[in-house]
């Protein structure tokens, strides 16, 4: 089980090292440039890309959330996650940023709680929920 865990966060850590660095999201009107994104913390909703985007289309989000938590087919052997359908709530945890180049959301990397365990898998969070770590 923990040769598990350690090959999840040793993929997770790999897939966000692999990508072209993430920038964060500089203030409107600000010129300073924008700062390198790739570890942070989200505290918020987050999920499958099409999920997220019915969470954040829904008038009831506290309903939607509570219909449609965050399921995904889980490799035997390999602990990565595919497939993945619904949303979850972070509180502060660790992300490895995936992609940053929707000006309102990012693609991250982060831990989340299935049916068969905490496993790593790659969702949409809102942008102004992530803190990044410099």
């Amino acid at each position: 089980m923990k040769h598990t865990v350690a090959l999840t966060l040793v993929a997770a850590v790999a897939i966000a090292t692999t990508s072209a660095p993430a920038q964060a999201q500089a203030s409107s009107g600000d010129a300073t440039p924008k700062q390198p994104c790739e570890i942070g913390y989200v505290t918020g909703v987050g999920g499958s890309a099409q999920s997220f985007r019915e969470y954040l289309a829904s008038s009831n989000k506290y309903r939607y959330l509570a219909d449609n938590p965050i399921q995904c087919k889980v490799s035997q052997g390999q602990g990565r996650t595919s497939d993945c359908t619904g949303v979850t709530n972070l509180e502060h945890a660790q992300v490895s940023v995936f992609d940053d180049s929707d000006p309102a959301t990012m693609t991250v990397v982060a831990r989340v709680e299935l049916d068969q365990g905490t496993y790593p898998a790659i969702i949409v969070v809102r942008r102004q929920d992530v803190q990044c770590e410099h």
